[in-house]
């Protein structure tokens, strides 16, 4: 196993890829050596930003590009780690200035600009524990979110502050917000509302890093259930054990590379590969404002001579639809290592960039609640396509039955579980302690989807085992979507389900009745669905609207999600024992 495959060989690997033996480096790990290859601060401490930026600084990386950032109109920005450092170190000053202390919450509500990374790492550098969310969030989103974490500053821009404006009442601990005015929109600040640019423009340049622990907690990231509001997964400094290592082994980033991952932070994959695991591996980044435009992204490779690619299958599978005539057009060659997380990556789209780019795209598996990569397809293996690939070497996974206390034969579907701890994982679901501790059982975690193992022990996921959504690799929690659903006017009672798509894996489906003095028309749908866009994001609206006299709903008047779902995908209909008459 220690030779390169052909294929390898044939397309420029650089340097033979860091994980050389999977079975030796396995049986090696230690979790405990990988902390030794890290910095801690001085005084013992262990801190997130201190290792992905200003550790660097004792070394030949100090003045080595760290973020190259392609934004809207042909700007380009580029900034070394040194540039970073100071930044960051303005942007802590900034938050101690307006009262943000250790274990404060600090939330991002932004695009992809410098500003954003900026402030990501300046929040951790404060000690504060931060919350990227998603620019493309509505108000409801934002809202639950920053309720619910407490959040003491946001930060974000004027082209979002209408949907801020419009529940910052509702926000009691919401005390200051920062407006980062990178395109120079006209803008006047209001009451509790500050410039990021002045603030910047008046702070040191100097700052000690606040004294974290590995166990104080550092970022935050929103994700959705079957029931309730979204709960945030709140990870601590040690996670960036797990980001550092499994950037190294399981992305191969090696210290001449330039590395594009096209998550936006809002997503942990955006955090976790996005920031801190190239970061702290001392590698060159490229960052586009910009969304998807292939002919574009083509162009980013190209330009920058980008060596590893790190995308979502929905994202690939856009690329195949455009075929290999686009990519002709372009020079690819650089491309040394291609990686695919967020949904199952179709056996398909891996013989297609095999064919196409000369190289195949590697699948791996993790979760938001893991904080780092759990299984994975490696740069030395053979990929068996359509497989997340092997655990990595500090994890254990196995296929539980429904009780979780044996494993499942080889090639039998059970419960994904991981033997915990690792330092990644998640600590809690903030002030949701009752429902973390019941994500753990008998020694395992139990991840929620459902997989099979096969003999070379590469694990195939099957499903979830709740009726979470996953849209292009965002989950969707259909209570969330039923409550923004109900507050129309016209909608008397709703039910939510995911139905398969061939390019965004599922859609969410909406089945609804109406109040009365309301009748069904298109129009009613696309209002509908237009409100479930301002008060959630796009990935949470119903794609389509059934609008049904009644729900199927049990005595005790839940509705039965389980039966649309049947229904709808020609499925038998189970137990309907309960169904209300």
């Amino acid at each position: 196993m220690d030779e390169l495959r052909d294929d390898q060989k044939n397309n420029d690997f650089r340097v033979p890829p860091n994980l050389s033996d999977y079975e030796k480096t396995r049986s090696e790990f230690r979790w405990e050596d990988i902390h030794e290859e890290l910095d801690f601060l001085p005084g013992g401490g262990l801190n997130l930003a201190y290792e992905a930026i200003d550790r660097h600084l004792k070394t030949d990386k100090k003045d080595k590009v760290a973020l190259i950032w392609d934004g809207k109109g042909k700007v380009e920005e580029k900034y070394t780690f040194a540039d970073l450092s100071l930044l960051t170190n303005q942007f802590a000053n900034v938050l101690n200035s307006l009262g943000v202390s250790k274990g404060d919450r600090v939330f991002t509500y932004l695009d992809r600009v410098p500003e954003l990374y900026i402030s990501i790492i300046g929040i951790v550098k404060a000690g504060a524990v931060v919350g990227p969310l998603f620019s493309a969030f509505g108000t409801e989103a934002i809202k639950d979110r920053l309720l619910d974490s407490g959040a003491k500053v946001l930060v974000t821009c004027p082209e979002l502050l209408h949907n801020v404006d419009a529940v910052k009442a509702d926000l009691p601990a919401l005390e200051k917000i920062i407006v980062v005015n990178k395109h120079n929109v006209p803008y006047t600040p209001k009451e509790n509302e500050i410039s990021y640019e002045q603030a910047m423009s008046e702070a040191s340049t100097e700052y000690e890093i606040c004294q974290t622990t590995k166990e104080d907690y550092s970022i935050m990231h929103y994700t959705s259930g079957t029931t309730g509001k979204p709960k945030g997964a709140a990870h601590v400094h040690e996670a960036i054990v797990g980001h550092y290592a499994t950037a190294k082994y399981v992305l191969d980033l090696h210290a001449d590379d330039i590395y594009w991952c096209t998550a936006d932070p809002g997503w942990v994959t955006g955090t976790s590969y996005g920031i801190f695991g190239p970061w702290s591996n001392g590698v060159t980044q490229l960052v586009s404002e910009q969304g998807f435009v292939v002919s574009h992204w083509y162009d980013l490779i190209t330009k920058y001579r980008v060596t590893v690619w790190y995308t979502a299958p929905t994202a690939i599978r856009m690329l195949m639809k455009y075929g290999e005539k686009e990519v002709k057009k372009h020079d690819l060659s650089s491309l040394r290592y291609i990686n695919s997380v967020g949904e199952p990556l179709n056996p398909e789209a891996v013989t297609w960039s095999k064919d196409v780019f000369g190289i195949a795209f590697h699948d791996n598996w993790w979760q938001t609640e893991t904080g780092c990569i759990q299984i994975a397809n490696y740069p030395i293996q053979d990929i068996k396509p359509g497989s997340m690939g092997r655990p990595f070497p500090g994890v254990t996974a196995a296929i539980m039955n429904d009780d979780f206390s044996q494993a499942m034969p080889c090639g039998e579907e059970g419960h994904l579980c991981l033997k915990y701890p690792w330092p990644s994982m998640f600590r809690t679901y903030w002030n949701k302690k009752e429902l973390y501790d019941s994500r753990f059982k008998n020694g395992w975690y139990i991840t929620g989807d459902k997989a099979r193992q096969d003999a070379d022990g590469y694990f195939h996921f099957v499903g979830r085992a709740d009726d979470v959504i996953n849209v292009a690799g965002h989950l969707v929690g259909p209570f969330e979507v039923e409550s923004a659903l109900v507050e129309h006017p016209a909608v008397a009672e709703a039910g939510v389900i995911g139905v398969p798509d061939p390019l965004r894996m599922e859609v969410v489906k909406a089945f609804v009745s109406l109040r009365d003095g309301f009748e069904a028309s298109p129009h009613l749908k696309l209002e509908i669905k237009k409100f479930v866009t301002e008060k959630l994001d796009a990935n949470s609206a119903p794609k389509d609207i059934e609008i049904l006299p009644t729900l199927p709903k049990t005595r005790s008047g839940k509705i039965m999600r389980r039966l649309l779902k049947a229904r709808e995908l020609g499925l038998p209909e189970g137990d309907t024992s309960t169904l209300e008459e």
